[in-house]
């Protein structure tokens, strides 16, 4: 007999500003039979009422739901739920559970929930990042997104959107959120609450790291020079989305070094690296995808979206200038090439 749940639980993070629409689309996706056996993380379950849904209380932070979903009421640190999820499934306490789901609060900067996966020493050999959903309400996106750090980062840290509230917004004010957010993080897909079918294989497992088309966005990000203007947003004008695209095989290990040495200094202020990359060797593509400090593991794709098989990568900043880490990635790989068998140290940014 098999075991009853995966050697690495995938965690998705739901995360979406104040009155976003969250905890109206968890209930939604609890219906669901495809996350019967999910566990659920939210902060208290009278913000969030569920109790239509309660069908045995379990003790006093965790019970079961009527989907077969388990429910937790995260009183201290994030790890420490987990922690406590994952011992009890093991002791055959809580029915077995194949994914968490964390509802983070409307103010909460997603990365911190990301890193705690990889920081604590028991989480990261038993869970693993599954992709961050965030709602955006469009009725009120337009002031939120240029008001509030909190609102722009959640979107740019996202593997997915899902627009609310569409159903009471005007059509033109809705595309216009939709540009708002393809300006900040161009190539997460955009799903819109209301449609019938909601594609939840999608959001709890964003394809964005392995499809071919994955930076195809619409907007025209990149350039036939290898860069795109930087875009902003009124009082967010600190975080600007370009697109790196450049000809020619890749060396797999001087691009992990150059992105271990930017990511070491400067983590902090890139809050999203994603891209599709041609490394010498390789037939096809190899996706990657980094979150701050947070590198995942790198997808070996199936095939080709182009002719011409050259690599983008999506960058995700927060004041910093995009230029100086344009000639950052040409003088490393430059020097490289020059000296590929002595020992250097490139500047960076």
């Amino acid at each position: 007999m098999g075991e009853p749940f995966p050697a690495f639980t995938p965690v998705t993070l739901l995360t979406g500003f104040l009155g976003s629409g969250k905890t109206t689309l968890l209930k939604r996706l609890l219906t669901d039979p495809a996350l019967a056996g999910c566990a659920v993380l939210i902060n208290e379950f009278g913000e969030v009422g569920l109790d239509h849904y309660l069908l045995e209380r379990i003790d006093e932070t965790m019970v079961l739901l009527q989907s077969g979903c388990l429910c937790c009421t995260v009183r201290g640190e994030l790890s420490e739920a987990i922690r406590d999820l994952h011992s009890k499934r093991e002791r055959g306490v809580v029915p077995p559970f194949d994914r968490i789901v964390i509802e983070s609060t409307g103010l909460a900067d997603p990365f911190p929930v990301l890193s705690t996966l990889k920081a604590d020493p028991v989480l990261r050999h038993h869970f693993k990042a599954s992709g961050v959903v965030t709602t955006v309400d469009v009725v009120n996106a337009g002031a939120q997104l240029v008001g509030y750090r909190e609102s722009v980062r959640q979107v740019a840290i996202a593997d997915v959107v899902v627009l609310t509230k569409t159903d009471i917004s005007d059509p033109a004010q809705t595309e216009l959120v939709k540009e708002m957010v393809r300006s900040i993080n161009p190539d997460a897909p955009i799903l819109q609450s209301v449609d019938g079918d909601l594609a939840i294989g999608i959001l709890m497992d964003p394809t964005t790291l392995t499809r071919s088309d994955a930076l195809q966005s619409p907007g025209g990000f990149y350039c036939d020079e290898g860069w795109a203007g930087p875009t902003a947003l009124g009082h967010a004008d600190r975080i600007r989305s370009f697109v790196l695209v450049f000809d020619g095989a890749v060396d797999w290990t001087t691009f992990g070094v150059w992105l271990t040495m930017l990511l070491n200094r400067h983590g902090d202020r890139i809050l999203r690296v994603k891209g599709i990359l041609n490394i010498e060797g390789e037939e096809f593509p190899v996706a990657i995808h980094a979150v701050q400090h947070l590198v995942h593991p790198p997808v070996h794709m199936r095939s080709w979206s182009d002719r011409e098989q050259r690599s983008r990568i999506v960058f995700i900043v927060d004041g910093i200038d995009c230029s100086a880490i344009e000639q950052s990635f040409k003088t490393f790989h430059s020097i490289a090439d020059a000296t590929p068998s002595q020992e250097w140290e490139p500047s960076l940014v």
